[in-house]
């Protein structure tokens, strides 16, 4: 079974492209990632392409995309949306088809800090931060869990509970 996850931000430039990218990497084709922005930049970070690229993690076909991309046929059915931006979460979403599960995973916006060394360590940072929750995410039996269940993990994944 594959599970879609799609990944939110407002922008979609920094943090929904890494946590993307590394659900496709870990997941290893039990999960199929997207991401995706409420008012998208149109411009992946360079940064963020640099943390991937680091980590040996593949980021072809990286772009900035609208949410509106998932909310309307032919788009996948979403299993789970994860937010990453404290602004997404608190914007009003789109009814995604299939009633997906959601949580909110916020991680600081490592896009605009200065200088560019401290960007570097801001996007190590929140690189790091995902990797742990996603790794914790697909140690979980998904395939046993109800929606509920599995949203109810991931928010504990976040809280640390």
């Amino acid at each position: 079974m594959t599970f879609n996850v799609l990944v939110l931000c407002t922008g979609n430039s920094a943090r929904s492209i890494l946590g993307e990218m590394l659900f496709n990497h870990l997941g290893t084709g039990r999960v199929r990632a997207w991401s995706a922005g409420s008012k998208p930049g149109g411009v992946v970070n360079p940064v963020a392409i640099e943390t991937l690229q680091k980590h040996g993690v593949p980021c072809e076909g990286a772009r900035s995309k609208s949410w509106d991309e998932f909310a309307v046929q032919p788009a996948p059915t979403i299993d789970f949306i994860f937010t990453v931006c404290d602004n997404a979460a608190a914007e009003t979403c789109p009814v995604w088809p299939g009633h997906p599960a959601t949580a909110h995973w916020g991680i600081p916006d490592p896009a605009h800090v200065e200088p560019i060394e401290a960007r570097r360590a801001a996007f190590e940072e929140a690189y790091q931060s995902l990797k742990t929750r996603i790794d914790a995410f697909l140690a979980l039996p998904l395939e046993t869990m109800t929606l509920q269940e599995s949203a109810l993990a991931a928010r504990r994944i976040h809280t640390g509970s």
